[in-house]
């Protein structure tokens, strides 16, 4: 090879590293801008989310406080319903008084019972031994006092009760039972004409009844009433507690 091929290859490559560098310059400088313009987009759109972010939530909050809660709402309804019932109530409560009307009955061992009846004791009381029923040709034991009486004479509650039974019995007829209080009961049968309900308040001597023709239990007795007393469902001998 001679000098002047030797001088021009040296200035071929020559050349060919000029253009590769400055064709890298080209590209760096390139890529530099194109990153450059991506983080100044990337920043802006970021700006503009945080921007957008902010107004949506500043218009939640003027909405938020611009609206009735249901809660709220319900609450007035409920203490206004309340203050309705609550009327309502009184107004329910206040009833017109009537005599002797009370809410509380007593009776003990010591109390006493009056007379419910005119006549005598046809059959008394008897759960010890049994007694003759003239009606019903047999001895029987007796749970009760059956006291003579006239046909439509008044019965009055030998003590103050609370009526917790009208009701009709082959036996005895048109029955009113009495509560006493302290679990003593007053039956009393054979009536006709009960001016009462249940759930009335009776006062000692206030009329229960009027006695009626007797049923076909005690046709021969005559006409009488039936009265009972009970201490916890259990009979007990009412001339215990009359003097």
């Amino acid at each position: 090879m001679n000098n002047n091929e030797k001088h021009s290859l040296k200035r071929t490559g020559t050349a060919a590293v000029l253009v590769i560098c400055f064709i890298a310059v080209i590209v760096m400088v390139g890529v530099y801008t194109f990153n450059n313009y991506n983080r100044k987009t990337a920043g802006a759109r970021l700006a503009e989310n945080e921007e957008t972010v902010t107004t949506k939530d500043e218009s939640k909050a003027a909405n938020t406080n611009e609206i009735v809660l249901p809660e709220a709402e319900g609450s007035t309804l409920t203490e206004n319903n309340t203050e309705e019932v609550k009327q309502e109530e009184a107004e329910n409560s206040t009833t017109e008084p009537t005599a002797g009307n009370t809410a509380e009955v007593y009776f003990d061992e010591d109390s006493l019972l009056e007379w419910p009846a005119s006549g005598n004791i046809i059959l008394g009381y008897s759960m010890d031994k049994t007694v003759f029923f003239s009606t019903l040709e047999q001895y029987k034991y007796n749970p009760a006092m059956i006291i003579s009486g006239e046909v439509g004479e008044m019965i009055g509650a030998s003590a103050a009760g609370m009526v917790i039974g009208i009701e009709e019995s082959a036996q005895t007829g048109t029955t009113v039972t009495l509560d006493m209080g302290n679990g003593y009961n007053a039956v009393y049968g054979q009536l006709k004409d009960v001016p009462l309900s249940v759930g009335d308040y009776v006062d000692q001597g206030q009329t229960v009844g009027y006695l009626n023709e007797p049923t076909k239990y005690y046709s021969v007795e005559g006409p009488n009433l039936y009265f009972k007393v009970t201490k916890d469902g259990v009979p007990t001998d009412p001339t215990l507690y009359m003097e």
